[in-house]
């Protein structure tokens, strides 16, 4: 399994929980583990990169669908 399937996985795992405590927030995995809750995704994009550099890394918003990027895509903060 890869890392980032490991991440998904703790995700759906946790996702009861999550909306329940977080619902709209945005959440980082890494790892297979919950590495922080954030208000936005610019807080928790910046988060991620500062933690992780380019990951890889899971960022969702708590109770969105999902939405799936191609692997090209990379997050660069605007102030960056």
């Amino acid at each position: 399994m890869s890392m980032l399937q490991n991440d998904i996985v703790a995700f759906d795992a946790m996702k009861a929980d999550l909306e329940a405590e977080h619902f709209g927030e945005w959440v980082i995995f890494h790892s297979g583990a919950l590495a922080a809750v954030c208000k936005t995704f610019e807080d928790a994009a910046t988060q991620a990169v500062e933690r992780f550099e380019r990951g890889p890394y899971l960022i969702r918003q708590v109770g969105a669908a999902m939405v799936n990027l191609p692997a090209s895509v990379m997050y660069r903060p605007a102030h960056g």
